[in-house]
């Protein structure tokens, strides 16, 4: 028993352990690109649109997840993400392209969500139901340690462009390797058949129990890669140097993982839907104090890390959630459709705010942040009246 219990624990760190490497790769890639490129002259807009390429493969990818998983289990999956990841790190400093860069983003987004949704379906497949929101914090604090740590690489620019992706690679190979001392399991057998046909029939689903809990990701996809890909454009034609970017950047992913476990172990006490409300309204007051701290560099890192303090655990706040709402076998469905709306939510906002910094001046950057945030703790809110939720899975 008390060998069970260590490998048990053991497997949870591991599978927390390969996403905040996730996490790392995702926070240098996004700023660390957008910098580079907007050195070398290219316009915002091509800019914000060459930051979807991670985000297009983890589309690209979704739709396709669930059948291999469920025929080989979560193992294979992650280490052929991990590997995909660590491949496509290694191959950034032998052609500088924006397209080829932007294929190779793709690689790292299909990768990246391979590791991300065996582990995330793993962990909550196995929590216990007093343990469920403690656990998903966890998974996402480490995700935003990672992140938090990432934007740091942008200074190694300076002493060589190659020398961050190589970095990233021999870091992403080392954690990849501990993946081998875990034993390989399947997902909670479904009567139904696993196809891709099926898995669509499923998703429809999920959407009909629990399309509230697929929100939170939707709308942290969109304020993540909106503030990691287009704030360095913004910050830089605003007067704010490179060495203050990369500080006010993780100071969101610090204030995430300040609170995110917190936050969970509060979300299983006094409920999911409560505390999202909660911590929506409080980011949109903090970005509407971004919106008048202009090029303040020591305000809009407080702004962000008081942001990063509510909002950064949504993503984990709306799979706990999703948890909740739905039955075991619907889990890796639900999943899949986290990483799409997540994925919707990345694409839609670097390109969104590379136009609007183009075409506009002034704090509209923040404040649709802000009435982003303010929408959705509105349809949170309204759920309870308009539909009910599912008792969780025992």
């Amino acid at each position: 028993m008390r060998a069970m219990n260590r490998y048990e624990n053991m497997r949870f760190w591991i599978l927390v352990l390969m996403t905040s490497v996730s996490g790392f790769t995702q926070g240098m890639l996004l700023p660390l690109i957008s910098i580079i490129f907007e050195k070398d002259g290219i316009d915002a807009s091509l800019n914000g649109l060459n930051a979807t390429g991670l985000y297009i493969g983890v589309l690209f990818a979704s739709p396709l997840m669930e059948a291999p998983l469920r025929k080989f289990g979560y193992k294979p999956l992650i280490l052929t993400g991990g590997l995909t990841v660590f491949a496509s790190l290694l191959l950034f400093p032998f052609w500088k392209s924006l397209w080829f860069w932007f294929i190779l983003r793709l690689f790292i987004g299909i990768g990246d969500h391979m590791l991300n949704f065996s582990a995330q379906t793993w962990i909550t497949s196995f929590s216990r139901k007093g343990r469920l929101g403690r656990n998903i914090a966890l998974y996402g604090l480490f995700f935003s340690l990672g992140f938090a740590v990432g934007p740091y690489m942008t200074r190694l620019v300076n002493v060589d462009e190659r020398l961050p992706f190589i970095t990233c690679s021999i870091i992403s190979l080392c954690f990849w390797l501990t993946v081998f001392l875990l034993k390989n399991e399947h997902p909670e057998a479904d009567l139904e058949n696993v196809s891709f046909l099926a898995t669509f029939q499923r998703f429809g689903k999920v959407w009909k129990l629990a399309w509230v809990a697929l929100l939170p990701p939707l709308g942290y996809g969109f304020m993540e890669s909106s503030l990691n890909s287009s704030f360095p454009v913004y910050a830089l034609r605003n007067g704010i140097n490179v060495d203050a970017v990369s500080m006010i950047i993780p100071a969101f992913s610090i204030g995430s993982i300040v609170f995110q476990l917190p936050l969970g172990m509060l979300s299983d006490r006094f409920g999911r839907r409560k505390v999202l409300i909660a911590v929506l309204l409080i980011g949109c007051a903090c970005f509407a104090g971004a919106a008048f701290s202009k090029s303040n560099a020591i305000a809009l890192f407080a702004c962000f890390f008081v942001a990063g303090m509510a909002v950064g655990s949504t993503f984990s706040l709306g799979i706990s959630y999703l948890s909740d709402l739905l039955p075991r076998p619907l889990l890796p469905a639900g999943n899949i459709m986290c990483g799409i709306l997540y994925s919707f939510g990345s694409m839609a906002g670097p390109y969104l705010w590379g136009v609007i910094i183009k075409y506009t001046k002034g704090p509209v950057f923040f404040l649709l942040i802000c009435m982003l945030l303010l929408v959705l703790s509105v349809l949170i809110f309204r759920f309870k009246k308009t539909a009910a939720a599912v008792p969780r899975h025992s």
